[in-house]
Formats: C-alpha cells, sequence, structure tokens
C-alpha cells in the first residue's frame, strides 16, 4: 500500500508558524508533480524542514526535486529566523509537549504544592465561565487600540498621499506635457485608487503586531482550548479555531490550514465558516465607515463586527452540522498550553511586517490592475460627461434595485460590492475612485522638494507622539489625550455621509461581513474540496449577508433609529 495516499488517523498541529511552511511543501509537492513514492506526503514535508540528511540524500534523485528543496530550506530559515531555533528542535518540542498534554490527561498524579504564575492566570482565562468573556474582552482592547493608536498615522498617511506624493505626480505629468486623459487615469484612477487603500497600512500594522504579541505570549493556545466547548455546539472543536484565528489575517492561508483536521467533514466544515472571520482586507471598509459616521465609537463598531462573524459562524455551523455535514465519530481534542512567556520582538515584528507586506503587494498588483480597469470602465464610452452613463455605471446601476432594502441602492455601493469580489479592500478603491477622482482638485500651493519631505517628517513625528499619548492613556489614572481636539475629515468621510446614514452604513458594513468570499479564497476551497464546496460558500454567505442586512436595516427604521 502506498501510504502517501492514505488519511492518517492523527495529526499533530505543530503551531501556525510551522503548519504554513509544512503546507508550503504539500502545495509544491502538487504543483511540480513531485513523487513521494512510498513516504506520507507531510512526514516527507517535516522532514525536509528538518533537514534530515537520509531523507534529502534520497529526496535529491527524484525528478523535480531541486525547487521542492529549495523550498524547503528556504521554509526552514524562516522558521529559524522567526523562533529562533532549528525546525527539528521545534518538532521535537511540539511532539514531547503533546505526549507530557497526553500524559496530564490521562494519569493522576499527588497534588503539588507549588501553583505557577502560569497556573494562577489560567485559573481565570481558561475558567468554565470566565473565559470567552475574557477572550472577547481580550479582542476588545485590541480593536480598539488598533483605531485609537493608528488614527493618527492613518491621518498622516492620507494627508501624505493626498497632498505631497499627488502633487509630484502632477508635477511629473505637466513637466512631460501628458495629455489630459493621462492625468485622469494617474491622478482620479491610480492615486485616489491605490492611494486610497494604503492610507491603511498604519492600521494593519498595529493590528498584526497585537495579534502577534498575543500568539507569542501564549495566549492564542489558551483562545482554542476556550472556544473548544464553545465550537463542540457545532459539531467541531477547539482545533478548528485555529484556522479561524488564521482567518482574522487572511482566508486563504485559514483554509489551507485546515489540513491540520484530521477528519475531512470538519476540514470542510472549518473551510465554509472561516470566510465569515473579519479578514485584514475588509479592515479599511470597517475604518472609513466607523470614522466617517461613529467617531469615538468606531473601536467598538469594528469589534462588533468581528464579534458578529464569530456569531454567525457558530450559527451557521450549527444548521450545516444538522443538515448536509452532519458529524462523524467525536474525536479528542488534546491541546499543550505553553507556559506564559514574554513575546520575541523579533518574531513578532517579522510576523508584523510579513503579513502587511502581503497586503501592500496586493495594492501594488491587483488593485492597481483594478482601478485602471475601472478608470477606464468610468470614462466609457469614450467622453462621458456622467460616470452613471458609464458602462460600470450602467452595470452597477442594474444590480443596485437588489440592494434598496438594504439601504444602499446606489449604483455608487452596488459597483463597489461588486468589485469587493475580487478583493474586499477594493470596496474602498472604488468608492474612493467614484467619489473623488471626478472632483476638481484644488490647485496646491508651490512648495519645494525639501519642504515636502520636512512637512512629510513633522507630520510622522506629530502623528507618533499623538499615537504615544493615546497608548499610555490606557493606564488607569493617566490621561495625555485633550478630548478637544477632534479629528480631521478626509474628503471621503464627507463624500460618504452625503450618500449614507449612519444606520445604511452599519447595515453595508454587515453586508461586507457577511457576503461572498473573495476569488482567492473561493480558489483554495476549490483547491482543497471542489467546485461545489466553493458555490456553497459564495451561495450561501451572499444569502445570509442579504438577509443579515435587511434585519439591520428595516429593524433599525421600525425602531426609529433611520
Amino acid at each position: 500500500m502506498n501510504n502517501s495516499t492514505t488519511s492518517p488517523l492523527f495529526r499533530l498541529d505543530y503551531g501556525g508558524k510551522l503548519e504554513r511552511e509544512i503546507a508550503k511543501l504539500l502545495a509544491a509537492f502538487e504543483e511540480h508533480k513531485f513523487d513521494t513514492g512510498r513516504y506520507p506526503k507531510r512526514w516527507l514535508a517535516i522532514k525536509l524542514l528538518e533537514a534530515d540528511a537520509d531523507v534529502m540524500e534520497r529526496v535529491q534523485t527524484v525528478p523535480n526535486s531541486a525547487s521542492v528543496l529549495a523550498l524547503a530550506k528556504q521554509g526552514a530559515e524562516h522558521i529559524k529566523d522567526m523562533l529562533g531555533d532549528d525546525v527539528d528542535l521545534v518538532t521535537a518540542d511540539r511532539r514531547y509537549g503533546y505526549i507530557n498534554g497526553v500524559v496530564r490527561q490521562s494519569l493522576q498524579r499527588p497534588l503539588m504544592d507549588r501553583i505557577t504564575l502560569t497556573d494562577h492566570i489560567d485559573n481565570i482565562v481558561t475558567h468554565k465561565w470566565l473565559g470567552l468573556p475574557v477572550f472577547f474582552a481580550v479582542m476588545y482592547v485590541v480593536f480598539r487600540l488598533v483605531i485609537d493608536v493608528s488614527s493618527p498615522f492613518l491621518d498622516w498617511t492620507d494627508a501624505v498621499i493626498n497632498g505631497p506624493i499627488a502633487n509630484w505626480f502632477r508635477f511629473i505629468l505637466n513637466l512631460t506635457a501628458a495629455p489630459a486623459w493621462i492625468h485622469s487615469l494617474v491622478i482620479d484612477g491610480i492615486v485616489a485608487g491605490v492611494g486610497g487603500v494604503l492610507v491603511f497600512v498604519p492600521g494593519l500594522l498595529i493590528l498584526y503586531f497585537f495579534l502577534a504579541l498575543l500568539e507569542d505570549s501564549g495566549y492564542m493556545s489558551r483562545a482554542a482550548f476556550v472556544m473548544d466547548r464553545f465550537m463542540r455546539v457545532v459539531g467541531l472543536h477547539g482545533k478548528s479555531f485555529i484556522p479561524m484565528i488564521l482567518g482574522f489575517g487572511c482566508a486563504v492561508p485559514a483554509v489551507y490550514a485546515t489540513r491540520t483536521i484530521a477528519s475531512r467533514r470538519d476540514r470542510i466544515l472549518t473551510a465554509l465558516l472561516v470566510p465569515l472571520m473579519s479578514c485584514s482586507a475588509r479592515l479599511p471598509v470597517y475604518v472609513v465607515f466607523g470614522l466617517a459616521f461613529f467617531g469615538a465609537r468606531a473601536g467598538t463598531v469594528i469589534w462588533a463586527m468581528y464579534a458578529l462573524g464569530i456569531l454567525v459562524a457558530m450559527l451557521a455551523g450549527l444548521v450545516f452540522t444538522r443538515t448536509i455535514l452532519k458529524p462523524d465519530v467525536s474525536s479528542a481534542f488534546v491541546l499543550e498550553l505553553p507556559p506564559y512567556r514574554s513575546p520575541s520582538m523579533k518574531s513578532v515584528l517579522i510576523h508584523m511586517w510579513e503579513n502587511t507586506r502581503e497586503f501592500v503587494r496586493k495594492a501594488g498588483t491587483m488593485i492597481l490592475a483594478s482601478s485602471v480597469i475601472l478608470w477606464l470602465l468610468l470614462n466609457l464610452p469614450w467622453g462621458v460627461s456622467e460616470q452613471r452613463d458609464s458602462y460600470f455605471g450602467k452595470v452597477s446601476g442594474a444590480i443596485s434595485p437588489l440592494f434598496a432594502p438594504l439601504g444602499f441602492g446606489n449604483w455608487e455601493t452596488g459597483g463597489a460590492l461588486v468589485t469587493g469580489f475580487m478583493a474586499k479592500e477594493i470596496v474602498v478603491s472604488t468608492m474612493s475612485q467614484i467619489y473623488l477622482g471626478g472632483e476638481e482638485a484644488e490647485v496646491p500651493e508651490a512648495t519645494t522638494l525639501g519642504e515636502d519631505l520636512i512637512g512629510i517628517g513633522q507630520g510622522f513625528l506629530e502623528a507618533t507622539i499623538s499615537s504615544g499619548k493615546i497608548l499610555l492613556s490606557i493606564i488607569p489614572g493617566v490621561n495625555l489625550v485633550d478630548e478637544e481636539v477632534e479629528r480631521e475629515d478626509t474628503a471621503l468621510s464627507i463624500a460618504l455621509r452625503n450618500n449614507f446614514t449612519p444606520l445604511s452604513a452599519a447595515a453595508l458594513l454587515v453586508f461586507v461581513l457577511l457576503y461572498v468570499p473573495c476569488v482567492a479564497t473561493l480558489g483554495a476551497i476549490k483547491h482543497e474540496f471542489g467546485s461545489s464546496w466553493a458555490v456553497t460558500s459564495a451561495l450561501y454567505q451572499t444569502a445570509v449577508a442579504w438577509i443579515a442586512a435587511f434585519i439591520v436595516y428595516q429593524g433599525g427604521r421600525l425602531l426609529g433609529l433611520g
């Protein structure tokens, strides 16, 4: 029997960082049609990462092995940079940790007199009744910090992109005597589209920083343990919550992370629930609408979106468990709870940068291409005077009545939601182009390059000081924030308030949270489980999103909130 084709009854979870490298190698095996022979694929991937000399020597003789070995070497070096240890030490530590966990659950020992600090903390954070409220409280604090601490940097980034950077582009275009349509493409298309998304990079940096702190401190293992009891209600266990946590960053690697789950039924159900977690691509939408309509309560609104995603995932899981994905034999959930430790700042910074770099890469490729295509569609047929009469406007107008009962039945929003199928952050990019791209920009005062650079530096320093004051003000009894200082409105915030009400904005946020996953996520589901499950994910999420947004908007109107 070829062991490489059988599914093991048990798979040890080596942790998010190492599991991502294992998943990359497994994908490479398929991509390069790499023959693993009699070796199980997962075992071989781990051995290659461990640089096992005997296995490496045997693999070198297999066709197409060069690229696989190079990827394994790169992954091993990456793990060492992140965790500070070689892969073989990391895997050994995980194995002994698992064994220790099994022994602790199956063997009774005399009560030890010495209770560690970890034990004292776990008495609270893993408590039967307190654990879940503590988890939501921790996430609430994280998202409040993301909004409050990043707010000065969001203003600074917006001022830099729409100020000096836009002016530099105008200067170059004027210097080269570029025609008017090139001016419009660059300023109204590229700068408005890509720049409208890049504004939120500071918020993502801070989000990933705090998530990495929680992971490296050991708390995320407790979160999975706490959620185990909660998730068993929907026929899953705590191990499924680990891909969901990854889904807060990006749903694509989270779908592939379901490979650590032994049961195929559990893998499919987890993959159907993962896209309901608020990925980082949705954060720009939450931030721009939150700050435009809810002001100081924006952090609470964003936290509510993340909590609502988890709640809807649980409800959807209940439905699937009782219909098309009935549970099979329940499996035990054994998880090592590592002692709390001081996070490695190097590992935290690498994690923060790598995830944000992926977002910036998308801005430089997919969002750039989408901005150019959208600009063309907004200006075709050539010379159209009103954007609503363009090809994009006509198609968007045709579907906009579907959203009218939800409070946002205008063609601009309908078009933005369609482009959001490519990537959720493109919703903001599209709205920025539609609402701001056609505006006549004020002629800026002439400045030199030196003056611009000095202004950028001064603005960054002021933003850093403001963020520092906000961060220190979380200490009880410390208040360094001048409450009279109000946040300056951006042009996009003003435009949104002219087209939405707070109630319709809330309904839109709920719809963006829940509707069809992006094309990359659907591709990952198709690759792992087949086309039928990808279609199921797209259809059920869109239906749930429409119903939920309808309840929010129409319910709000009945309560007199509209």
